[in-house]
């Protein structure tokens, strides 16, 4: 708003009037159109910028509070100060928003503004040009954007300045073609006043027609990293891993292990045979096996399950993403005691734990699914099906027997080679043993220069024993008691169980 000394004070209060009725046409919002108002004279003042006012009755105030400058008339030097200060993110301007100048003056401009002006046209400011009794034609047309019958209005008096606020909302008002769908842009349509252009999603360009947008294979376009192979999606792409090897932590090499990174279902027996104090043990065993792996949501994931006569949920893989939450939680598990359902336990963990919804990753990661069953008896229904089923759908499965558990059943939920995937011992209280084990079958690199985990009934690990027993009898004296208590295969060596008998009595 021009507010040079040649704008007489009824004239200003026209102007005003003039502003007030243009804003009472528009939709006033930060989220519809925002409104600056600048005046100049010598200098320019920010009255308000586009931000400053989410409504109509706020900007109305502002206005009837202006004071005009009162001095010369530097247009150029407006146009400059719209350009560079009042359409920046910083006061206001939102990107894909059209900006529109209106520039009402008096006179002739004391600078120059054809430069200045073919700048804020080529930065995408659209120029209105609206001249007043004494206003120069050829410098309102220098100032505003073509076509010059649509942007330069010329009136002879402050009277009837109006009149180009009722062209002004014809032309700034149009129709809103993107909102009448009056457009044929695939995906975006971005409005500006009485016309459209349109532009495509994430992940898709713009096709010549400037219309139709065509996915992007991001692939072949970015600098995916992807050791053995990028996938693309739409907007987006991922990598993955020949078979017999693993996506690692940073999403684009591959290995041969990955323990940091899996999702790990334990299946624990809450069943009456148990008792109380060894539940106690079997939490203290998950927490075991929490601390040896790296819990995050981008790394391992944990879910845990107990099952008796029922089956329940205790938390699944996508709660908890932390091992101190995990093991908390863990603690808070009360025991459910009653029956031994063990394959009902693996057909909930099949078909629920390891579902997207419940936090298990698309198999398409390739990030391991493994599964832990810890019982204690023999299943009261029939484990067959949904331990062959489990494999089958890739999941890694390793079955933790202890005392009257069943080998038969154990050897048969646990996958290939079974000596690997499965653990036996008489007693609770050596459960933290195979505890300790357990992270060097889920990543078996991990465990160089680490004890080896082997099978019991090896005849090497029985050498092994015999010599170890032999050396802690020689320490004891003829005071000492010994109890020997095992659980042997039933398959050991007669001179082995006969040499076992010897020490006993």
């Amino acid at each position: 708003i021009d507010s040079s000394r040649s704008v007489r004070p009824h004239e200003f209060e026209t102007m005003r009037k003039f502003m007030i009725d243009i804003l009472s046409t528009l939709d006033i919002g930060l989220n519809a159109t925002r409104v600056g108002v600048v005046q100049y004279s010598s200098q320019v003042r920010s009255e308000f910028s586009l931000k400053s006012h989410a409504k109509l009755e706020a900007m109305v105030t502002g206005i009837n509070q202006i004071v005009p400058l009162a001095q010369g008339t530097m247009t150029g030097l407006a146009i400059r100060y719209v350009m560079s200060a009042a359409f920046t993110a910083e006061e206001g301007d939102r990107p894909k928003v059209p900006n529109v100048a209106v520039i009402v003056t008096d006179g002739r401009p004391q600078d120059r503004v054809a430069e200045v002006a073919a700048e804020a046209r080529e930065k995408g400011v659209e120029i209105y040009a609206v001249g007043v009794a004494r206003a120069d034609m050829a410098s309102l047309r220098a100032m505003a954007s073509p076509p010059f019958e649509d942007h330069v209005f010329l009136v002879e008096s402050f009277d009837l300045i109006h009149q180009f606020g009722l062209q002004f909302q014809d032309k700034l008002c149009a129709i809103d073609l993107c909102v009448e769908g009056k457009h044929d842009c695939q995906q975006i349509c971005i409005s500006s006043p009485g016309v459209f252009s349109c532009d495509c999603n994430k992940g898709f360009k713009l096709n010549r027609d400037k219309k139709t947008c065509t996915d992007m294979d991001l692939c072949s376009t970015v600098q995916h990293g992807c050791e053995h192979q990028c996938v693309s999606t739409l907007g987006s792409y991922y990598c993955v891993c020949p078979e017999g090897k693993l996506l690692q932590d940073d999403g684009q090499s591959c290995g041969t292990c990955k323990s940091a990174n899996i999702d790990l279902v334990l299946l624990i027996d809450g069943s009456k045979s148990v008792r109380p104090q060894n539940f106690e043990l079997v939490k203290k065993f998950v927490n075991q096996v929490v601390d040896s792996l790296d819990v995050s949501a981008q790394g391992t994931r944990v879910g845990l399950v107990q099952y008796s006569s029922r089956v329940r949920t205790e938390f699944p893989l996508n709660m908890y993403h932390t091992a101190d939450e995990i093991k908390a939680a863990v603690m808070k598990v009360d025991y459910m005691e009653k029956g031994t359902m063990t394959g009902l336990a693996l057909k909930h963990m099949l078909e629920t734990s390891f579902s997207e919804s419940e936090g298990a990753r698309p198999s398409g990661r390739n990030i391991p699914r493994i599964g832990l069953v810890f019982t204690d008896g023999r299943s009261q229904d029939d484990i067959t099906e949904f331990a062959k089923k489990a494999k089958e759908a890739g999941i890694t499965m390793y079955a933790v027997g202890v005392g009257k558990a069943v080998e038969g059943e154990l050897r048969e939920i646990a996958s290939e080679p079974v000596e690997k995937h499965f653990y036996y011992t008489t007693d609770f209280t050596a459960i933290s043993t195979i505890a300790e084990n357990l992270k060097f079958n889920v990543c078996p690199e991990e465990s160089q220069g680490e004890i080896e985990v082997k099978d019991p009934c090896d005849c090497e690990s029985l050498v092994e024993f015999q010599q170890a027993t032999m050396s802690s009898l020689e320490k004891l004296t003829h005071q000492h008691i010994l109890l020997l208590k095992t659980r042997l295969h039933p398959n050991t060596d007669k001179s082995i169980l006969s040499w076992l008998m010897k020490i006993n009595h």
